[in-house]
């Protein structure tokens, strides 16, 4: 279980347009989060909604001092049918080996053939996740999920950001000894 204020995993994905992403070794580190949202991949129809709400924030991230990545399981070619749908401005990220999405606490899904807009799925992929993490590459916040529904809104998260910042709150859930 990854545990807030304590290091998350290694990240190495290749991305879209932006050449390898190494969350360890970013040369411009952000100046408060890098925000991660790991999606299902291009067969997932509530994907492509939550990530169009959030390269619409981009903008607002940035201003916030929080560079953002999405990142699937799905091949280059799936990951680029879906930036095309989504937009522009997010970066995204492919080839998510599923042993790493496990180290990142993710839930791993198999294919149940063709979705709801008939893509087929990937024979296995990884289910959503949401995580905010520190520029000394440490867990803020993080969410994760076994279903596409019900994820945390982009526009909260913001406002999330903000309070976290001026009220310069810790990030919570970190105790790990006898309950």
């Amino acid at each position: 279980m990854l545990l807030p204020r304590r290091p998350v995993p290694e990240l190495r994905v290749p991305t879209l347009a932006h050449g390898d992403f190494d969350l360890a070794a970013m040369v411009a580190a952000p100046k408060q989060f890098t925000l991660i949202s790991f999606y299902r991949g291009l067969h997932c129809l509530v994907c492509l909604k939550y990530l169009r709400d959030l390269e619409a924030l981009i903008p607002e991230y940035e201003r916030r001092g929080t560079k953002v990545i999405a990142i699937s399981s799905d091949v280059r070619e799936r990951a680029q049918a879906m930036a095309t749908k989504v937009g522009s401005n997010l970066r995204f990220g492919y080839s998510l080996p599923l042993a790493v999405a496990r180290e990142w606490g993710l839930y791993i899904s198999s294919s149940r053939g063709h979705s709801s807009i008939n893509i087929e799925e990937p024979p296995h992929f990884s289910e959503p996740g949401v995580f905010l993490v520190r520029p000394d590459g440490t867990l803020y916040y993080g969410a994760v999920q076994t279903m596409p529904f019900a994820r945390p809104l982009f526009s909260e998260l913001l406002q999330a950001i903000d309070f976290a910042v001026a009220k310069d709150y810790p990030a919570r859930g970190e105790y790990d000894g006898p309950v």
